[in-house]
């Protein structure tokens, strides 16, 4: 597809403003509120609503409706990684104020990873057409570990990227506000907060495993692939402050992940079928799929507020994903049982 080089200097003029609007507003540490949340929220899909339109506008309806349902697609899947989120702030007890510092930096790191990691499934793609049955087969395990509920645990502390982290650089047990290093006798030594982007790039990689093939079943091209994800990923925070404490009542969400996940692995498996052994051979249109994961998540929303979750199975939800993160003072206090380095309280 042929994109002119203006268009992209539109979003990349977009994304760069919109950065820095965000990080201006957010200078200084204060928790953010519902009603905050929303407001942001209303504009990052605003600005994602906007950019589509003008891919409408300027490469056609085909392109249009691929970058709405990549960006759609992205969206949802979204949603359940901001249960990671919970857990790493739970586990490394960050004070709500300092939170979305975090997620700045983690998105702008989220979309420096999303891009090489989508340049190259484009160019494998483009050569290799069978690693779509590859990809099909990875959303495929990722429905059966979503329905069985066997999602893989997630230890922040334990991570790779964070025992790195602390082979290159001591890192402090006490937060001091929203610094990242501070010297302690006369040595540069890290902040835990440091050690929370850390850990949430970290789950940034695994995400990738899901939405980057996924996205790639809907469209092959560069410019579809990483602006849908990048308008998505930019409203992720807002989206996690507003969804915050309601993460659960969603119950339903997760069933709906699955079939999508499962849907989009047979498009991937039509689409590669119809390109390596027969033309006869049908794929999904774009279209379709739009319609399909609207509908989907729609129906996954509208029972979930109907049927409330058994207190039952939303304790054990909550087990999984590690529980709600702590009430902390905004000044890094910690709550009772355990330090902010992210080491488990001991018991005397």
């Amino acid at each position: 597809m042929n994109v002119p080089f203006w268009l992209w200097a539109v979003f990349a003029v977009t994304v760069v403003v919109s950065l820095a609007v965000d990080l201006l507003a957010h200078r200084q540490a204060h928790v953010i509120g519902f009603r905050e949340a929303g407001a942001w929220s209303a504009v990052w899909v605003g600005l994602a609503m906007l950019f589509g339109a003008l891919v409408f506008w300027v490469l056609g309806t085909t392109p249009g409706v691929e970058y709405t349902t990549a960006w759609l697609l992205e969206k949802s899947l979204s949603v359940d990684n901001l249960f990671v989120f919970a857990l790493i702030f739970a586990y490394f007890r960050v004070p709500r104020a300092y939170q979305h510092r975090v997620l700045f930096f983690g998105v702008m790191g989220a979309l420096v990873f999303r891009g090489v990691f989508l340049t190259a499934g484009v160019a494998v793609v483009s050569r290799f057409t069978a690693v779509l049955f590859v990809f099909a087969a990875v959303l495929f395990y990722s429905t059966y570990k979503i329905i069985k509920e066997e999602e893989d645990s997630f230890d922040p502390g334990r991570s790779l990227a964070v025992r790195l982290l602390r082979k290159i650089v001591p890192v402090r047990d006490e937060y001091a506000g929203t610094k990242f290093f501070v010297k302690e006798a006369g040595k540069r030594v890290a902040t835990p907060l440091l050690a929370v982007v850390t850990a949430i790039e970290a789950a940034d990689l695994v995400f990738a495993v899901d939405s980057v093939p996924a996205v790639l079943a809907v469209s092959d091209d560069a410019f579809i692939v990483y602006t849908s994800n990048a308008f998505a990923i930019l409203g992720l925070r807002a989206l996690y402050f507003l969804l915050s404490g309601l993460l659960d009542r969603f119950h339903y969400l997760s069933n709906g992940l699955a079939l999508i996940l499962s849907f989009i692995g047979v498009k991937l498996i039509l689409q590669a079928s119809h390109e390596i052994f027969s033309s006869s051979i049908p794929e999904i249109p774009s279209p379709v799929s739009l319609a399909v994961i609207v509908t989907v998540l729609a129906a996954s929303v509208a029972l979930s507020v109907r049927r409330p979750p058994r207190p039952a199975r939303a304790t054990a939800r909550e087990e999984r994903r590690g529980g709600d993160a702590p009430d902390d003072s905004e000044d890094g206090s910690p709550s009772s049982g355990g330090t902010h380095s992210g080491e488990p309280a001991r018991e005397d």
